[in-house]
């Protein structure tokens, strides 16, 4: 695997056109997950556009593969060439308060160029939070790639730990938080996609207690091997710590935002994870 990554990017978009065609038509690797995920989430697309969606979001996704393994041997000069930031100057005013910074990004584009990327290009730490991988040889490839540029990797678990100890640095940590949320989660549920959906709470509960700024961090791949990466800023924590009981500005406010970048690009969205498999309880 290590020796593929050595590749150039244009080799690896060959491979990922193979691996497009046994994903989509060969495997039909989670289709049925995909295609009851667009036509839920796009009600008025016709079933040819839910078809087009459905071959370029493989596209996409196969794209990304190689991406994701290019990313063990890419050069940082290279990276920076190809994930392009467009308003840095939002972290760099977000650290200036000598408090964490939370990110909150989503499985949209590709999220793992936003951690490599934003070691090299902006200021302060980048501390992404992952959950690890069961499998130890996966879990030892994606620490490697996740840190080469000088990022570091918090696992999920850490994370209070991790901000307790970096209260006072320039840290930015970045929370994906678009993942299916549970009923032992503490869930906000609100209409995303024209569905009842569950977001995690946790960025709500951390930015209140460790009076955090708060920025989305959206990506969008402009072409092949190119993307654009771009803050928003999110109510910060001293607001959550103001609203009433029962409302969450920052969970509602990211679930508003991430479905604009999914309406605008909705193949750039990961359609194979089961998101909407929990429901309400009553």
């Amino acid at each position: 695997m290590l020796a593929l990554a050595h590749l150039p990017l244009g080799a690896l978009y060959v491979v990922a056109d193979g691996l497009c065609y046994l994903l989509a038509h060969g495997l039909r690797y989670r289709g049925r997950v995909v295609q009851e995920n667009l036509r839920n989430s796009f009600p008025d697309k016709s079933e040819a556009e839910i078809r087009r969606v459905t071959w370029d979001f493989y596209r996409h996704f196969s794209q990304l593969v190689v991406e994701i393994l290019k990313l063990a041997a890419i050069s940082p000069a290279e990276l920076a060439r190809r994930a392009t930031w467009v308003n840095p100057e939002l972290m760099a005013g977000a650290l200036a308060r000598q408090r964490p910074v939370i990110t909150l990004g989503s499985h949209m584009g590709n999220w793992e160029w936003i951690l490599g990327s934003g070691a090299l290009a902006l200021p302060g730490v980048m501390a992404g939070v992952y959950k690890p991988f069961k499998n130890p040889f996966v879990e030892a490839f994606m620490r490697r790639v996740r840190t080469r540029t000088g990022a570091e990797a918090v696992p999920m678990l850490g994370t209070l730990r991790y901000l307790v100890q970096h209260r006072r640095g320039g840290r930015n940590i970045s929370l994906l938080t678009d993942q299916a949320a549970g009923p032992e989660d503490r869930p906000y549920w609100t209409t995303f996609l024209h569905q009842d959906t569950g977001f995690y709470s946790s960025a709500e509960r951390l930015a209140a207690q460790f009076d955090c700024a708060v920025l989305y961090v959206g990506i969008r791949r402009l072409r092949r091997g190119y993307y654009e990466i771009k803050f928003t800023e999110m109510p910060s924590g001293s607001a959550v710590a103001a609203a009433p009981e029962g409302i969450f500005p920052i969970t509602e406010a990211f679930a508003r935002q991430l479905e604009l970048d999914i309406q605008a690009a909705p193949e750039q969205y990961l359609w194979t994870h089961r998101r909407w498999k929990h429901k309400r309880q009553i």
